[in-house]
């Protein structure tokens, strides 16, 4: 892995240990810890549940804890760092951040600027409305007020779909959050959203919301690693095959969605 793109925690030495003999002073001898390489990883922290932030303001989510565990594996330390989820590549190919880790999905656009892991979770994007709308179907968003994240796979399957030419109008927010809280309100009248995060916000506000049967595009979440770092790309790949085969990956995928999603 490039040293360059990495930060240094150093261990703090330990305390100098002098040793005095009858017949005068020994060296004193110093003992410092080992370096260890920190990767810092650029999510979205209002992207539930893969990387959020909870009650206590911590950030969690099943993308923290698998990025955890494979970080345990290559030996290294992590820390998350907040980013402005439509300036990511930009993020990554500067050096300000190692990875793209946070429901992050692969497309051939952005193979162009990053490298992919291989897949390791399925979504789809969906379309989520307040559970009394008249929306039933994706036809009915025909002269809608629709909702997405700016510059995400949701935007990118809406204007592939060729619903996109029938709504009223297309609010850009910057994170999902917003959008639904918008759709609550009565501001927009649905939403685009990843199907993981509109399952988790369905449970989370049971009765609040609903999400239409038709889904408009599947695709596959991968973490993005710089394309100047293939080193990187290949230790982190083998970790997340050993979480695989250790079944702490299916532990994790459990913990937050009550079953084994994670791709093999």
């Amino acid at each position: 892995m490039k040293k360059r793109k990495w930060a240094t925690m150093l261990a703090l030495p330990l305390a100098l240990t002098t040793m005095l003999a009858a017949c005068g002073d020994e060296e004193t001898e110093t003992t410092s810890g080992e370096e260890k390489e920190v990767l810092v990883i650029g999510i979205d922290d209002k992207f539930a549940p893969m990387g959020f932030r909870d009650d206590k303001n911590e950030i969690v989510g099943f993308d923290i804890d698998y990025a955890r565990a494979a970080a345990t594996e290559m030996g290294v330390e992590v820390t998350f760092q907040p980013i402005d989820w439509k300036t990511k590549e930009s993020e990554l190919m500067s050096g300000r951040i190692d990875l793209i880790w946070n429901g992050y999905t692969i497309t051939d656009e952005r193979k162009e600027k990053v490298n992919f892991t291989e897949p390791y979770l399925e979504n789809s994007q969906v379309v989520v409305t307040l559970a009394d709308s008249d929306i039933t179907a994706l036809a009915d968003l025909a002269d809608k007020n629709i909702g997405v994240q700016a510059l995400s796979s949701a935007l990118d399957a809406f204007n592939g779909n060729e619903v996109s030419k029938t709504v009223a109008e297309v609010a850009e927010f910057g994170d999902n959050v917003m959008a639904l809280t918008d759709l609550k309100t009565k501001r927009i009248d649905a939403v685009v959203i990843d199907e993981v995060v509109a399952n988790y916000y369905n449970t989370l506000e049971d009765g609040t919301f609903k999400i239409l049967d038709e889904h408009l595009a599947p695709e596959q979440y991968g973490v993005g690693v710089s394309k100047d770092d293939e080193e990187l790309l290949t230790d982190l790949q083998a970790a997340l095959d050993t979480l695989n085969e250790n079944g702490k990956a299916e532990e994790i995928s459990v913990k937050w969605f009550g079953e084994d999603k994670v791709l093999d």
